[in-house]
């Protein structure tokens, strides 16, 4: 498993994480999600390193673009 984690500056809520979390589980490939409302992180792991392409534009098509740390 291959795992990436980014910074999303407007997550400001329960709801957001929530939102991020269900979006992106529901992603093939994704094995898991976990957002953080107060250091506004997202951290995903993925099957293959390919597969953060499509979470990345499934971030920014919700609302939630984040940046690679």
């Amino acid at each position: 498993m291959y795992t990436q984690t980014y910074v999303v500056a407007n997550i400001s809520c329960g709801h957001c994480t929530h939102t991020i979390e269900q979006e992106l589980k529901l992603l093939a490939g994704v094995q898991s999600v976990h957002a953080e409302e107060q250091s506004k992180r997202v951290t995903v792991g993925v099957d293959t390193p390919d597969i953060l392409r499509v979470v990345e534009s499934t971030l920014a098509e919700i609302g939630y673009a984040g940046v690679r740390v």
